[in-house]
């Protein structure tokens, strides 16, 4: 197990060394989806990316409970629902069923705890009436309000200070709060809408105080890491601070971490520009596995910009990898990766670099040289390689499985790989397999007789199908570029 891990804590403003608040384990939680509409590819960067924070805490030996919830009540759901004509529950239960799609074809791991606010209402009601227990919450018309003036730590976490602040687009102006920040815990039933029973009248819980409910339920009143994007920051984030603090009277989080946005060809993604992209539709265009290794490949603080071009060079890596794992089993003769043998050195700078703030984009690069290493050891091996050669393999392949498992990527067998992606490119490029083989068998034919003339334009003429010819000992293999 290492024991550098550094991870910019955005509370602090600073890297930190990761101290568990309990040796040897892990308790994460990170917001999850409000389930009105389908995911998108900005939901996908955040839940990717800590899929990947806990595959690498579990590779370094840790005991990972990771909780992500679902908010499955809340004003958009209601509003959606009502537009649609059905009923709320029954819209989140679609998207719930439709984000597990959505992530199981991206090869996201479930978390260990996908817990629904709707499950949670009596430890919802509990943490309210603690609040109100200790003054920071006070009652308005069968609303239950939070107190920010209460709570003396409001903002630390944003940086932003209550006497600076305007009451603006994202805090709802309401003359019987105290001040323009307080925020709703508990809101009375409106007619037509859902409701639970509570000491306060019939009702629904507020936004922020279901993650606190719900994380202290699985992880302790205090744990080590709270996950989201950087729009949760402020209020979200900010106000679960206050109301968990407030209401436990220890500190909330360790540490904060937050990933940054999806652009669409440098521009925010927004449903008015009409470039706000689903991951369902983008499964469709691209393999799973090249929009991961897309997603993963900058740092997850840094914004990521998405551009065709951008996800081209993405899946032209993965080629490349699973291009490798193609060579290296035809030269052990087995497809069986269980590979038992020592890691090498490419395991350890690629937990080096995922010790320095879980730098997926340094780990990708160590990844592809190492592919370039044993692409290099097996151009200069002779015919009758010997034992040394087939351990050196092994142990360099064993780091690429390694890596490949920690970033979710490498998961198929190259023969599926390959199958899968050329039927896609067939779909999409319309191109006929009948006569491309026709054509490469005229090609052989070509080159058996020395007619280098008519193979070369034999060649041409797929190259302008956009089929790209590779001559092995064994025969002529084609693909769709």
């Amino acid at each position: 197990m290492t024991m550098s891990i550094y991870l910019y804590n955005t509370l602090k403003r600073e890297k930190e060394p990761f101290v568990p608040k309990e040796s040897g384990k892990v308790r994460m939680y990170v917001c999850g989806p409000t389930v009105y509409d389908s995911c998108h590819i900005g939901h996908a960067r955040s839940v990717v990316v800590f899929d990947v924070i806990a595959r690498y805490f579990r590779s370094q030996g840790f005991e990972v409970t990771y909780v992500r919830n679902f908010t499955d009540i809340d004003d958009k759901i209601i509003q959606r629902a009502a537009m649609l004509g059905v009923d709320p529950k029954d819209l989140a239960e679609k998207y719930i069923r439709e984000f597990h799609q959505d992530m199981d074809a991206l090869k996201v791991d479930r978390a260990t705890v996908e817990p629904k606010a709707t499950d949670h209402i009596p430890q919802i009601i509990r943490v309210i009436r603690l609040l109100m227990e200790k003054g920071y919450a006070y009652a308005a018309d069968g609303d239950i309000f939070f107190s920010v003036t209460a709570f003396s730590g409001y903002g630390k976490l944003s940086g932003r200070k209550l006497e600076d602040m305007e009451a603006g687009a994202r805090v709802d102006v309401d003359a019987r709060k105290h001040d323009p920040f307080d925020f709703v815990l508990w809101k009375s039933a409106k007619p037509g809408e859902p409701f639970w029973e509570s000491p306060w009248g019939t009702g629904r819980p507020g936004w922020h105080i279901e993650c606190t409910a719900m994380s202290s339920e699985y992880l302790g009143q205090t744990f080590d890491i709270h996950g989201g994007g950087k729009d949760l920051v402020f209020p979200h984030h900010e106000n679960e601070i206050a109301q968990s603090e407030a209401a436990f009277g220890q500190p909330f989080v360790n540490y904060w971490v937050h990933n940054g946005f999806v652009n669409i060809n440098q521009e925010k993604m927004s449903k008015s520009l009409g470039n706000f992209l689903l991951i369902r539709d983008l499964l469709k265009e691209y393999h799973p596995e090249a929009l991961r290794l897309f997603l993963l490949s900058s740092h997850y603080r840094s914004p990521i910009d998405f551009t065709p071009q951008h996800m081209e060079e993405a899946g032209a890596g993965l080629d490349k990898l699973y291009t490798l794992l193609e060579r290296t089993q035809t030269v052990l003769g087995t497809d069986d990766f269980e590979i038992k043998t020592e890691s090498g050195d490419h395991w350890a700078r690629f937990c080096e670099a995922m010790d320095n703030d879980f730098n997926t984009a340094l780990g990708i690069g160590v990844l592809f040289e190492a592919a370039r290493q044993i692409n290099r050891l097996m151009d200069e091996a002779t015919a009758a390689v010997g034992n040394d050669f087939q351990q050196q393999l092994m142990r360099q392949l064993r780091d690429i499985r390694k890596i490949g498992a920690v970033l979710g990527i490498l998961t198929e067998s190259p023969k599926d790989y390959f199958e899968g992606r050329q039927a896609r490119l067939q779909e999409k490029k319309q191109v006929d397999v009948a006569t491309v083989d026709a054509l490469v068998a005229e090609r052989t034919e070509a080159r058996k007789s020395k007619d280098w003339a008519r193979a070369d334009a034999i060649r041409r003429k797929l190259e302008a199908m956009n089929v790209l010819l590779e001559d092995r000992p064994e025969g002529t293999a084609w693909k769709i570029r």
